[in-house]
């Protein structure tokens, strides 16, 4: 019995075109596809912690590619304005906890911006894709893999651009606790996300073209959702344990808490008090200080202090300075190798390398002066931009560093995996953004390096939410924002470098530019065959 074609199929069950000087049908009116948009940002939100309900993730890529389907280029701009400005005004409104509405709103207007712009091009594939190969292999593999391509490489623009950028809101970071995690060791963050759309976009055309009703055809999103889910975990070696005390302080390091000098210190202090006697490798203190121990004798003598009674070196972090220069610097105070008051050049350093734009520096300062002088004045330092490895040796054991928002920047990670680490430290603050959904979004990030890289994680912030994390990603052990107290813990050690390392990176500048370039090809194969759109 033969099966009855949908209208978007002729008599052999085909995808066919439609008639002559007509533009391919939207599947939704511009009416309705931008309250579906807004529905989209909430659910996509939704996919993030603190709520973290990953399947959200998948249904907004769904309704958001839907309502892009058949969209003029303002049409798509309307859409993706809608969803970005909601998204990213839902996602980062912990920025509003301490300086107000302002910087929120130049963020979200922003990134909202640049999501509407980057969006133009997935319309633009629904429309040339289908003229350039109308057949089921353009339909269901030619147009999935080039949209997932697209939206891939708008999440690498916007994670580099201005200023750095913002890889901050990746669609793979919403599977950090899923089944699908195990996948990200393969292929990256980026490489998570092409999946993910290209899943989901698989499945829309199966559905829209009637062709799920031919078993190979409705094969392509079922294989790709099975690989996903059925994928282990890329193995690393082991080699051997590094017993860890991290602390968590919970002391005043905010930007406007109010504190006596030493208070901070005083605090990550007062919480080491069960490591001392715990026997064990390396104590290890988050982000930020009093002052710069290498210039400061009060300071440098209690970490001496700490470092002296615990029998280990301290990984601490704090404001140096050097060369005329001010970094955030992450340190190994270790006396019993160089004395009680050791000069910088005696310890092993790493300086962040992503120092965060109108939070530890303001580009274009003058500019930005006349537009907020009173927010700008706030900030009365600039932080330079680190260049040294990620990485100090304790023990002769390599540990890979990140500090706090240099977690999501995949070259930092990959860089201390090559050079050597066996396990990875991520030193945080998240005291600015106290009782917000920013410490759980940073320890999501901090969940997916540690499968991706195949290394134990030991994430410590001064307020919380400190983990350390197994490289299959669940928690070994942790503690809650706002307690102070420490952890302590044998931790694994591994070598290996997992395929997502060697290329990561190169899927995220492939899929950038191979979807640009993909993107201008078929628009141009569509020009010349000068062929209606399908529906």
């Amino acid at each position: 019995m033969t099966a009855t074609p949908t209208p978007l199929q002729d008599p052999h069950g085909h995808p066919q075109p439609t008639p002559p000087n007509r533009r391919a049908r939207a599947v939704m009116p511009l009416a309705v596809a931008l309250p579906v948009a807004a529905a989209a940002a909430v659910l996509m939100d939704l996919a993030y912690p603190d709520v973290g309900f990953w399947p959200a993730a998948f249904a907004a890529t769904g309704l958001l590619l839907l309502a892009l389907i058949g969209r003029s280029v303002w049409g798509a701009v309307a859409v993706g304005a809608v969803f970005g400005l909601l998204f990213f005004g839902l996602l980062v409104s912990w920025t509003t906890r301490y300086l107000g509405p302002v910087p929120w709103a130049a963020l979200t207007v922003v990134e909202g911006t640049l999501t509407a712009v980057g969006i133009i091009p997935l319309a633009l594939a629904y429309r040339w894709v289908p003229r350039a190969a109308p057949g089921p292999v353009g339909r269901l593999l030619l147009l999935p893999g080039l949209v997932a391509a697209l939206w891939t490489g708008r999440e690498v623009l916007l994670g580099a651009w201005p200023y750095g950028g913002l890889p901050w809101a990746r669609l793979g970071i919403t599977q950090a606790d899923s089944p699908l995690v195990q996948t990200v060791s393969w292929v990256g963050v980026s490489g998570l996300t092409f999946l993910m759309v290209f899943t989901v976009a698989a499945a829309i055309e199966t559905i829209r073209t009637g062709l799920w009703r031919r078993p190979f055809p409705a094969a392509v999103p079922a294989v790709t959702a099975l690989m996903l889910v059925l994928v282990p975990a890329f193995p690393t070696t082991p080699a051997g344990t590094m017993r860890v005390g991290a602390v968590q302080g919970n002391g005043p390091s905010g930007y406007f808490d109010q504190r006596t000098v030493g208070a901070i210190a005083r605090a990550q202090g007062d919480a080491t008090g069960p490591v001392l006697d715990a026997d064990v490798d390396v104590v290890v203190w988050p982000e930020g200080l009093d002052a710069d121990p290498f210039q400061t004798p009060w300071l440098a003598e209690y970490l001496t202090g700490i470092s002296t009674r615990a029998g280990a070196p301290l990984l601490a972090n704090a404001a140096t300075t050097a060369g005329g220069n001010i970094y955030n610097t992450s340190f190994l105070w270790d006396p019993a190798t160089t004395g009680a008051t050791p000069q910088r050049e005696q310890v092993q350093t790493h300086a962040k390398r992503h120092p965060v734009p109108f939070g530890e520096y303001v580009p274009d300062r003058a500019f930005y002066t006349l537009l907020a002088p009173d927010l700008v004045g706030l900030l009365q330092r600039d932080y330079a931009h680190g260049t040294d490895v990620p990485l100090v040796t304790v023990g002769g054991v390599p540990v890979g560093l990140a500090i706090c928002f240099d977690v999501i920047y995949d070259e930092v990670i990959a860089e201390s995996i090559t050079a050597g680490a066996e396990l990875l430290v991520f030193q945080t603050n998240n005291a600015d953004f106290r009782g917000t959904d920013e410490n759980l979004q940073q320890l999501a990030v901090a969940r997916i390096r540690a499968v991706e890289t195949g290394r134990t994680v030991v994430n410590v912030s001064t307020v919380g939410t400190s983990q350390i994390i197994r490289p299959d990603g669940s928690t070994l052990t942790g503690l809650p924002a706002g307690q102070a107290g420490a952890l302590i813990a044998d931790t694994d050690l591994r070598t290996g470098i997992t395929p997502a390392v060697l290329i990561g990176q190169g899927v995220s500048a492939v899929t950038l530019w191979g979807g640009l370039g993909g993107l201008a090809l078929t628009g141009a194969i569509a020009w010349r065959r000068r062929t209606p759109a399908v529906a």
